[in-house]
């Protein structure tokens, strides 16, 4: 495949019980840049979808393997991750994964090259024996020879990996993966939109040794996917993506989800300016956050609070405007916005200037002189200012803090008494994933920190709310259903359960007589 000459003569499959599979209705996926036709894919249906159904309910609950059975599949994937990094390494296979994210979400090359980065960097992490290490358990001893209480990690069987479109090879290959290692028969389906990126990459695991049926892949539309996940009794299902849905998939599956959903995501600006060269990196860093990737980032900044000082004293809001204004649809430093047309967005917009006192910073037009089709978005960053006075009205903030996934930020100044009022304003927020506090003072950071629960948060003059890469954990707090990635931590907690087994072997004591009954 050449990610240069997509069209409709590309045809996706399904991976179902170890074999590529048609369907027999297909359908075609656009190109977000033109309108053009752009790869064709499975429809499944509802009938083809039991396949998938059937083997995910065949899945013992103890796994493919786990750390008393089938062991030699830990060094199997230590082995297939290894093979697959070195594929990676190499520069014509970055470059493929590169510019076939391009082609399904444009973004900027830092942005898709990021991802391919992200994802073989992780591949080297648990490579080798770190796979086994994921499974390591613990022994304590009991109270009489022969006994002794045994901790593992086991893993839950037929799961599923749901996964949306803005990171089409992050996000699914690093679950998918994931949730193999613990020893669980994944489910994959992505945001069909981008999924032939994911396809792509279980070709290449194929390739490094995974046995094709370690994994189902599908391409199917919410209703099928969501059908098959009932009627296959998904054991746990990681779903990344939009509130709405992940609610509506709590109820369907009984709780048995992992999420790692919407994300309102505030920065607070402290009261301690830095010097020019920091106050420099701080804007780039803020337009960063809010409109890489045309703001489509779950850890995008939704909110920038800004304190007095530097709004007089160091002028960010000029900063900002000017490095909002270098950007432009034609090198992907904007982007197509591929859930929100631009009345949705225009909606949205104007009701937050509605609110008392609020104004427009910058932006708030649609992008001219392309030919992204009508059902996506094309918009100018945009930033719009509201008064904190009313900001924490319940009502205003019911507007203000609902997530446009575009390029929108609200901006909120505040003063040296208002930090309490700016933190109930966090409080309020509904998801808790991530924020940044951009401050030196040790004492203002912990306040900060000590009064808030997002789950992936950043502290200092550097501190962001986007690009986390590979080595630290990424996911929400504050809600028992909260997902991780990345780290060994986040692989336990999403993909694998406790499983205490105690040995009792004896031998009964020389001295022990049958005693009353109790």
């Amino acid at each position: 495949m050449d990610p240069a000459a997509l069209g409709p003569h590309v045809e996706a499959k399904n991976l179902v019980g170890g074999q590529w599979k048609s369907t027999v209705a297909t359908q075609t996926v656009i190109d977000p840049l033109t309108g053009a036709d752009m790869v064709t894919i499975p429809s499944t249906s509802a009938t083809e979808a039991r396949e998938f159904s059937t083997l995910m309910a065949a899945t013992p609950k103890s796994g493919a393997h786990n750390p008393l059975r089938n062991v030699d599949r830990y060094a199997l994937y230590g082995s297939v991750h290894a093979k697959m990094a070195a594929e990676m390494r190499k520069p014509e296979v970055e470059d493929f994964f590169t510019k076939l994210i391009q082609r399904v979400v444009p973004k900027h090359d830092a942005q898709a090259r990021g991802e391919v980065t992200v994802v073989r960097t992780w591949l080297e992490s648990f490579s080798g024996d770190s796979v086994r290490q994921l499974a390591r358990s613990f022994g304590l001893p009991g109270d009489r020879p022969g006994q002794a209480s045994n901790g593992y990690r086991f893993p839950f069987g037929g799961v599923a990996v749901i996964t949306p479109f803005n990171f089409p090879l992050e996000i699914p290959s690093i679950q998918t993966m994931s949730a193999l290692m613990m020893g669980n028969r994944p489910l994959v389906k992505v945001d069909e939109k981008v999924a032939i990126v994911m396809e792509q990459f279980l070709r290449l695991a194929v390739h490094c040794g995974m046995p094709p049926e370690d994994v189902d892949y599908m391409y199917s539309d919410g209703a099928v996917a969501n059908k098959v996940l009932r009627d296959g009794d998904a054991r746990v299902t990681l779903f990344t993506g939009s509130q709405h849905v992940a609610e509506h998939l709590v109820v369907d599956l009984k709780g048995r989800v992992k999420l790692e959903d919407a994300g309102f995501d505030w920065k607070i600006l402290g009261p301690d300016v830095p010097d020019a060269k920091h106050q420099e990196f701080v804007a780039w860093q803020c337009d960063e956050d809010a409109y890489a990737f045309g703001g489509q980032k779950c850890s995008a900044q939704s909110v920038l609070f800004a304190h007095a000082n530097w709004i007089a004293g160091a002028g960010i809001l000029e900063r900002l405007r000017a490095l909002a204004a270098r950007r432009s649809l034609r090198d992907l430093t904007c982007s197509p916005v591929l859930t929100w047309p631009n009345p949705k967005i225009k909606s949205h917009v104007d009701e937050v200037l509605i609110i008392p006192g609020a104004e427009l910073l910058w932006g708030g037009k649609p992008l001219e002189g392309h030919s992204v089709p009508a059902c996506y978005g094309a918009w100018e960053p945009t930033a719009v200012m509201v008064p904190l006075a009313s900001a924490v009205e319940q009502d205003n903030f019911d507007i203000w803090s609902k997530e446009l996934f575009g390029p929108f930020q609200v901006v909120i100044p505040y003063t040296d008494g208002d930090l309490p009022a700016v933190l109930d304003c966090c409080e309020r927020m509904t998801n808790h994933l991530t924020a940044a506090v951009v401050s030196n003072d040790v004492h203002f950071v912990n306040e900060v920190l000590g009064s808030s629960v997002n789950g992936t948060t950043y502290a200092g003059y550097l501190a962001r709310t986007t690009g986390a890469p590979q080595n630290h954990w990424f996911g929400p707090a504050g809600d028992p259903r909260g997902a991780g990635i990345h780290t060994a931590e986040a692989i336990q907690l999403v993909w694998s359960c406790h499983r205490e087994v105690l040995q009792d072997f004896g031998p009964v004591a020389e001295d022990w007589t049958t005693p009353s009954a109790t």
